[in-house]
């Protein structure tokens, strides 16, 4: 058929762009944002807005805390420095009276399980566990004391115990110190792990924690127990004899400062 002319053609025109314009998707009205959805972004965004302006208080306590760290670290240094020296100092004094001196009794001991659980009495078994040494090569930190001294006694066939010395005590608890934290073994990677346990205590890093034990401060209790036992490898070179004292040539007992070169042999 011929197309119209005239206004006829016009009306077509018209007639064909508007079934056009009908059939264009952009026409359709989109869907809303679900109201959840909405909540959801604002939330987030007013998360973001919160933490980008309490970002520059946290930083400068974060800095204020590092230096404070740091301030501790020193004053323990400066502190075991003049302990050792004014150990020295003593003994030359007594040497030059020609007198001995006599150093103060250790007042902590480190403990690890060299028998495992073949034929153990129920009482040594029921110590074992008071002292926390459940597996073999479980090593713990004790503080000497009578109650302390007549546990050891009993499970003397089953133990190396000694006094460890402070570099015995770093090594231990930075290269396999780990942390009970809300029950669960976590490992010491930073001070903030420290701090959330023990800040209460006035123990704020690793470095407090060592001061802690090293030197059997007030909250010894408190920082030995939030220490896991420590998980040793079996001694490089092997034992000698586990079933004799060491006195005897032997591994089990009290080795009093041999205990920290068993320790580097099993660390």
């Amino acid at each position: 058929d011929p197309v119209p002319s005239g206004s006829g053609r016009s009306l077509w025109d018209q007639g064909m762009l508007g079934s056009f314009k009908m059939a264009d998707p952009s026409a359709k009205k989109q869907p809303s944002i679900p109201e959840t959805l909405r909540k959801k972004r604002a939330a987030a965004k007013a998360r973001l807005a919160a933490r980008a302006k309490a970002a520059p208080a946290l930083r400068k306590r974060q800095v204020a805390r590092r230096k404070e760290i740091f301030k501790r670290a020193e004053k323990y240094a400066k502190e075991y420095h003049q302990a050792e020296r004014d150990l020295v100092n003593k003994h030359r004094e007594a040497r030059k009276a020609q007198n001995y001196y006599v150093p103060d009794q250790p007042r902590l001991a480190f403990v690890i399980r060299i028998r495992g659980i073949n034929g153990v009495a129920p009482k040594v078994r029921k110590v074992l566990q008071l002292l926390r040494l459940r597996q073999i090569h479980n090593g713990v930190f004790v503080r000497l004391n009578k109650a302390s001294m007549a546990l050891l006694r009993l499970a003397e066939p089953y133990i190396a115990w000694g006094y460890p010395n402070l570099k015995t005590v770093k090594e231990l608890i930075y290269k396999r110190g780990y942390g009970k934290v809300n029950g669960n073994r976590t490992a010491l990677t930073e001070n903030k792990i420290v701090q959330g346990t023990l800040g209460r205590r006035g123990i704020i890093c690793v470095e407090d924690l060592i001061h802690e034990i090293y030197t059997v401060g007030d909250e010894f209790k408190w920082a030995n127990n939030f220490l896991w036992p420590f998980k040793l490898s079996s001694p490089l070179g092997g034992f000698r004899k586990i079933t004799n004292h060491f006195v005897e040539g032997g591994d089990c007992g009290n080795r009093e400062l041999a205990i920290n070169t068993l320790v580097r042999r099993m660390n």
